[in-house]
């Protein structure tokens, strides 16, 4: 293929209709299918790698993010706090609330790393004040508040021997990388890549099985590999503006599918459009929620 190519600019029943928000990006080797969400239609999309077919569903609030669970659909973070999400019929089963004194937040991102524990973000919608935080929601269904003073949270990513954790801010263009003990407690923040303002933000980010942190550029207009010592690789350029999220997909890991905003603006052909690149190397497995 190509560098890139485009997939989907929206569902099945949703021809040409862009994501106002794409986010989310999670890989299900299960179902052979890349999910990923369009935060403020609000939608939760999957995509079926055997046949290209595009489904998206309708969800009654703002959705952040979803994380495979294993005994079958999803986990996902809704304004309203994490739930669980049944998959045809779709189903919402709430689970817990993390901030209901702050109803003006929403979840923005998340994953689960090697131990199925979910790494996630809150924001304020307006984006105008540091109200998001950043928690650990575990196995046993117990949350854990593991940082806060966030205006955009953004990842989280893990690097493969588990002992960093990478997380942004991208209102300030920060990645930061946190120690990573195995018990689930995080310390020592420190700054491990900043973004010049020709970068755009750091936004949504993945690890390649070389140990890369590939980031999106929200309004950079392309995708970045970052090598472990946190130089840039490679960058490959794509023809939106707000790109926000990857993961590597397919049997051998090898497909990584990048979603884009068209929030704010103009009509466009690319902007809000899922995205196929070619990584030229091959991603980690997606980890489950196991609870």
């Amino acid at each position: 293929m190509a560098e890139w190519q485009i997939v989907s600019r929206g569902g099945r029943e949703h021809t040409g209709r862009r994501d106002q928000l794409g986010e989310g990006a999670c890989w299900s080797a299960r179902d052979g299918a890349f999910y990923w969400v369009d935060i403020l239609a609000p939608a939760l999309n999957r995509l079926t790698l055997a046949d290209g077919a595009v489904t998206r569903w309708a969800m009654p609030e703002p959705l952040g993010w979803v994380v495979r669970r294993r005994d079958g659909g999803l986990i996902g973070g809704f304004q309203s706090g994490v739930a669980e999400i049944g998959i045809e019929p779709v189903s919402i089963v709430p689970i817990v609330d993390p901030e209901p004194d702050l109803p003006g937040n929403r979840m923005n991102d998340g994953k689960a790393d090697a131990q199925g524990r979910i790494w996630f973000g809150t924001m304020d919608m307006a984006e105008q004040a540091d109200t998001g935080a950043f928690y650990r929601f575990d196995p046993d269904r117990s949350w854990h508040r593991m940082d806060d003073g966030y205006r955009v949270p953004n990842g989280p990513a893990f690097s493969i021997d588990g002992r960093f954790l990478y997380q942004s801010d991208t209102a300030r263009r920060t990645i930061y990388r946190f120690a990573l003990h195995d018990d689930g407690s995080i310390a020592d923040r420190q700054p491990f890549i900043r973004f010049a303002e020709e970068d755009g933000h750091p936004d949504g980010m993945t690890i390649d099985a070389a140990g890369g942190l590939w980031v999106a550029h929200w309004g950079g207009s392309r995708i970045s590999r970052f090598a472990p010592d946190g130089l840039l690789d490679r960058a490959i350029a794509l023809p939106a503006r707000q790109i926000t999220n990857m993961a590597f997909a397919g049997d051998r890991l090898d497909r990584l599918f990048v979603t884009s905003a068209a929030t704010g603006l103009p009509e466009s052909e690319m902007d809000g459009a899922l995205f196929e690149v070619d990584p030229g190397t091959t991603g980690m497995p997606t980890y489950e929620f196991p609870g």
